[in-house]
């Protein structure tokens, strides 16, 4: 009797460590909270204005060189030039990214999820807190490509 007891408190420690286990794992993977590693006062904002952001989202990725350097904060309309203007959340560690660096709206393969991508520039001076990408590529959007396409095909 008593080592069945036993056998049943090892089973269940193991049962609940597995648990916690993957709760931590499912929110390290989602980048949730503090969990992630970039904790308030570790990044520093940029914004930058792209006519058109397709399919980006609050918290896509911004990498530099295949590198996650930071994460997509908020995304708003700019009610004066009518652009997206996204703001940016850059690690701290990367505080030598030159300021007349470009950004550019990707996509993770044919149909992935869209993130930003930085380009270095080639300024002496680097991104601040507050500063502002002004080098943007929007968003290639499939749908316009493949009405374009159409377009073209038709007038033949």
């Amino acid at each position: 009797m008593q080592a069945t007891r036993k056998m049943e408190f090892w089973v269940g420690l193991m049962v609940l460590m597995a648990l916690l286990g993957s709760l931590f794992m499912a929110l390290k993977v989602s980048n949730f909270g503090k969990l992630a590693g970039l904790q308030d006062g570790d990044t520093y904002p940029v914004t930058a204005s792209f006519s058109d952001i397709g399919g980006l989202k609050p918290r896509s990725k911004v990498t530099m060189g295949g590198v996650v350097v930071g994460r997509v904060r908020s995304i708003s309309l700019d009610t004066q030039t009518f652009k997206a203007l996204v703001t940016i959340d850059i690690d701290r560690t990367f505080t030598n990214i030159p300021a007349d660096s470009s950004a550019s709206i990707l996509t993770s393969g044919l149909l992935g999820d869209q993130y930003i991508g930085l380009e270095p520039g080639g300024d002496d001076a680097n991104l601040s807190a507050g500063s502002k990408i002004e080098h943007t590529q929007s968003a290639m959007v499939l749908e316009k490509l493949i009405g374009q396409f159409l377009v073209k095909l038709s007038e033949k």
